[in-house]
């Protein structure tokens, strides 16, 4: 009798090699996705496949390079940096299908994407051109809902790239077209899932705005170039009675720590109040990055109280973990609380704050331990000659506080 072991081992090897072949992988080149919302809308982005390890995806003027991607049989995970965000789906000949998921928040969208297609369809030429800056009122019904904006858009044929600034930061790059009338603008980082539908006239725009699938509000825009939205430094104050702020949050190694450690002796700090799923706060965090990274040598420091959606602490460290890796960040980053993003909250765990508007907020503190000034929001490089602007003016206070 024959053994029968060689001939297992064959079916073995080939099953083996049979299940390998059924591991499919995104496949090089251009492709159109789509997150699929309320009143049949999509939110559409582009990217490009570069190999199996490696795309980016592309917002006007960003690009985000995508290297987390992982596959099993015929599906695909695409893990978004920075961000807890990802994208799992199946693999088809012509078509991805899946859905984008937010865990801390429990939220999930349908996901497609098909290989060489544009981000919107032309569909003719633009009966208008915004560009300019656009006086902006988002909610303008609501009392309690609405809010101001600035619309910043230039123009090129029917193509068209821009941002709203809020009082608290930026929607980022935002980009889309106008068919006859209609303007579609749209963005997807990751964290934001952002479309704009609106009717366009010489000098009014009238539409909704869409946050993935669990948000809709209306906004209404008029050009008006000479407006500006109110200073970032009247908008969040200390109150009456204080002159500086005291906190104590512990870092990854569960030391806690505080303003009066010896490493912010002496030195002007610049407190950054932020969150790791905040776009905003991570343009800001890069920038603090790097401008730290340069200058550390001054008696500067820098300090992040992440307030985090994450559900336990243990995540909450391993998502800030993983941003400061990503970004470059080699100053503290202090978990001040997980499982929330409550500004009302986050308000209660700096006391002496009128409030907590927005994230980020920056604090200025002088080489004696009081507060200069409360920065609200951040304007991103999304916003172009604002951001220089910031830059310019951070720069010029900080060394101001040095040569004190």
């Amino acid at each position: 009798m024959k053994p029968v072991f060689p001939f297992l081992f064959l079916c073995l090897f080939t099953l083996s090699c049979s299940t390998k072949e059924k591991l499919n992988k995104l496949e090089i080149g251009s492709y159109k996705a789509s997150l699929l919302i309320q009143d049949n809308e999509e939110i559409p982005f582009t990217f490009d496949v570069l190999n199996d390890q490696k795309l980016n995806i592309y917002n006007a003027d960003e690009v985000i390079s995508v290297h987390e991607i992982s596959y099993e049989n015929d599906s695909v995970n695409i893990q978004l940096p920075y961000f807890e965000g990802f994208i799992r789906a199946k693999i088809n000949d012509n078509e991805i299908n899946g859905r984008f998921t937010k865990p801390s928040l429990n939220r999930t969208v349908p996901f497609t994407a098909i290989p060489n297609a544009p981000r919107f369809k032309n569909e003719g030429k633009a009966n208008h051109n915004i560009t300019g800056n656009w006086e902006t009122v988002f909610s303008p019904d609501s009392e309690e809902d609405k809010y101001i904006a600035k619309g910043i858009f230039n123009q090129k044929g029917n193509k068209v790239i821009g941002t709203f600034r809020t009082t608290t930061g930026d929607y980022r790059y935002l980009e889309g077209i106008i068919n006859g009338d209609s303007l579609k603008l749209s963005t997807f980082d990751g964290a934001h899932a952002f479309l704009f539908t609106a009717k366009v006239s010489d000098s009014l725009i009238n539409g909704n705005f869409y946050s993935g699938n669990h948000w809709k509000e209306p906004f209404s825009a008029k050009l008006n170039n000479d407006y500006e939205l109110p200073g970032a430094e009247t908008l969040t104050q200390l109150k009456d009675g204080f002159d500086s702020i005291e906190f104590s949050f512990p870092n990854e190694n569960g030391q806690n720590i505080s303003l009066s450690d010896t490493r912010f002796k002496n030195k002007v700090t610049i407190v950054q109040i932020m969150g790791t799923w905040c776009p905003n706060c991570l343009d800001e965090s890069k920038y603090y990055a790097d401008y730290y990274n340069k200058n550390k040598s001054k008696d500067i420091e820098f300090v992040a109280l992440a307030f985090e959606v994450a559900k336990t602490k243990e995540e909450g460290f391993k998502l800030i973990k993983r941003l400061k890796e990503q970004t470059g960040i080699n100053y503290p980053v202090l978990l001040a609380q997980y499982g929330t993003s409550s500004k009302i909250d986050a308000q209660k765990k700096i006391p002496m704050l009128n409030h907590v508007l927005s994230y980020p907020t920056s604090i200025f503190i002088d080489k004696k331990g009081k507060v200069r000034k409360i920065h609200t929001g951040f304007n991103g490089p999304a916003t172009g000659e604002k951001y220089l602007e910031f830059k310019k003016e951070f720069e010029a206070f900080v060394n101001t506080l040095l040569t004190e």
